[in-house]
């Protein structure tokens, strides 16, 4: 029956090259702030995400740690994520701002923090990555990782300190490959996260290509979607506000795509594809 909902009681895992392991599925957490954004993280945490996004500038690090606190999950076996902005590059305010991330969730570390955005004009992300290589030498951080961040700037911040990053999180879609970023990422052992996986709730959910491929597994959309992001080797982070949709977006590991059905997704990745023109060896977020 189309959009049938199987709850998944085992999500599979995948191990960063330090060692963590991470849930192949991710909840992001982008505008779910105050009560309502509890509720909505305490609902994903009941639905069976593991692993939460979340990041000093989306202002919702206290309702994270609020949710995790709520939730009948023991907190070690979540997998909880934020990131550094763009503001707080320099190696002492990066220190500080780690601090106060998990002062404001009320934790004693993150399983993975990220530098948010590269901001190359500002020339401070190599000694941003110092401060989050230290920072896991504390305890403070599992792991640590990046967000955004093209081939030369991993290349720098590992020629910098001869630290490799667990994990690259970028925009990711089927309008918006990155074929050859995930090619990087994969040569140099980083797993590539997807950030807006659904692209927004843009028109990609309306495709009609991508919905013949629904209807031939009775699945919706967004299933095949994040599927497609699985069998790439990705790990998306969808976000829904409603317990139903949660579990669809779950609902992925019981069917697969066949090599053809990637190809004809893939096909729809454009140059010009990103949701809001956010090129990081432009675009800048502080």
């Amino acid at each position: 029956m189309k959009g049938e909902i199987t709850v998944v009681k085992a999500i599979p895992e995948r191990t960063l090259n330090d060692g963590l392991t991470l849930p192949a599925i991710g909840f992001g957490t982008y505008l779910l702030n105050g009560a309502s954004g509890i509720n909505t993280i305490v609902s994903a945490i009941d639905n069976g995400y593991r692993l939460l996004d979340s990041a000093f500038n989306y202002e919702n690090e206290g309702a994270l740690g609020e949710a995790i606190r709520r939730s009948s999950v023991p907190r070690e076996e979540l997998r909880i994520t934020s990131k550094l902005p763009g503001r707080h590059h320099q190696y002492d305010e990066a220190l500080y701002t780690i601090q106060e991330s998990l002062f404001r969730a009320g934790l004693d570390y993150y399983d993975l923090y990220l530098i948010h955005w590269p901001n190359p004009s500002k020339d401070l992300y190599v000694e941003a990555w110092k401060a989050l290589v230290d920072a896991q030498k504390w305890g403070l951080i599992r792991s640590i990782g990046v967000c955004n961040f093209l081939p030369e700037h991993l290349e720098r911040i590992m020629d910098a300190t001869g630290v490799t990053p667990s994990v690259n999180q970028v925009e990711l879609h089927p309008y918006f490959s990155q074929e050859k970023q995930r090619a990087f990422d994969s040569e140099h052992g980083i797993l590539t996260e997807s950030w807006s996986p659904l692209g927004r709730a843009s028109k990609l959910l309306k495709d009609a290509s991508i919905q013949k491929i629904a209807d031939a597994h009775g699945k919706s959309i967004p299933q095949i979607i994040l599927r497609w992001h699985v069998q790439l080797g990705a790990l998306p982070l969808p976000k829904s506000s409603t317990p139903k949709r949660q579990l669809e977006n779950l609902s992925v590991f019981d069917f697969e795509l066949s090599s053809e059905e990637m190809q004809q997704i893939g096909q729809l990745s454009r140059p010009d594809g990103r949701t809001y023109d956010q090129d990081p060896a432009r675009y800048e977020e502080f």
